[in-house]
């Protein structure tokens, strides 16, 4: 029964600390990921909740296997190779990589594993960035990006984790 209120009461403060003038809708993001070719490639959505930002991929029609997933510094991707997106966002100018000693970047996360099916999903929770405002925000002047990497990232090498070419990348707006 405590556990129940606990979660009641959680559910509730969270309500209330989305009044006062801003919207629920404030505290959530979305990307649609699109290949090279326009394609579709899924989705990703941000979600944030206190400091914690919630992140959901769903992947389609991508190689099986395991993908880096990065958030970019810049909110474009142009085909053919999303260069365009820049490097990962890195607003506290870290290394690259969780198992890097100088590390992590703010927009390193999990690698997606794609199945023969072409489809994966890949959900993680981060600190080390916003939806809101401030350093670590992605929607700072010139916005961020979300890319899906040929190759897994291997955590450890600076700046790219070797994570290979960009197969999808998707624009983060906000919901």
């Amino acid at each position: 029964m405590r556990a129940l209120i606990a979660v009641v009461t959680s559910v509730l403060l969270a309500g209330c600390a989305s009044m006062g003038g801003v919207p629920a809708t404030d505290n959530t993001a979305r990307a649609e990921l699109r290949t090279a070719a326009g394609q579709p490639a899924g989705t990703a959505t941000f979600t944030q909740v206190g400091s914690v930002v919630r992140v959901v991929v769903e992947a389609q029609g991508l190689p099986r296997g395991a993908h880096g997933v990065h958030v970019h510094a810049v909110g474009k991707c142009d085909p053919p190779d999303f260069a365009s997106a820049g490097g990962h966002f890195n607003p506290v100018n870290r290394q690259h990589g969780a198992l890097n000693p100088q590390g992590a970047h703010a927009g390193e996360l999990p690698n997606i594993e794609v199945g023969a099916d072409g489809k994966g999903r890949l959900e993680s929770t981060t600190e080390l960035l916003s939806l809101g405002s401030g350093t670590t925000s992605v929607f700072d002047a010139d916005g961020s990006a979300i890319v899906i990497h040929a190759a897994p990232d291997d955590f450890k090498t600076d700046p790219t984790g070797n994570s290979g070419a960009r197969i999808a990348c998707g624009v983060i707006v906000k919901k």
